[in-house]
């Protein structure tokens, strides 16, 4: 039995071109953020990306008050995973990103409608994560 995608060709190649894009901005952002926790200059951008904490109050609360120069030099990554939220995964999950970018390469070659489901999916996940981004403190 086969099963069509919910989406038709074009669409479908327009929305999976959109989640790869997206989900490898996104990894590359983390990676930086990631990069800036390492190196002991953890922002409160940077740790609410990678974290989910949207309020940087609560960061206070998690990690302790920043530095004079509003810089958490003493956390690491480890600290961040632990303290990750479900947004944060969100946001800044590599796994998410991966998973995001397998389902759309592999939509290029399938049109089940579990794959199209799985696409939807993916969209919806990058969208959000873009969406949740935004309401990051600058």
């Amino acid at each position: 039995m086969h099963l069509n995608s919910p989406f038709d060709g074009l669409t479908a190649v327009a929305l999976a071109l959109a989640v790869i894009l997206s989900a490898i901005v996104s990894l590359i952002t983390s990676s930086v953020r990631r990069e800036s926790v390492r190196n002991g200059e953890a922002g409160a951008q940077a740790l609410c990306e990678l974290t989910g904490i949207l309020d940087p109050k609560e960061l206070q609360d998690v990690f302790g008050p920043p530095d004079m120069g509003r810089i958490w030099r003493r956390v690491t990554l480890r600290d961040v995973m632990v303290a990750r939220q479900p947004l944060g995964h969100i946001i800044s999950g590599q796994g998410v990103d991966i998973a995001s970018i397998s389902v759309a390469v592999i939509s290029f070659f399938s049109d089940h409608i579990l794959i199209g489901l799985g696409l939807a999916l993916a969209v919806s996940i990058q969208t959000a994560g873009w969406v949740l981004s935004a309401r990051l403190p600058k």
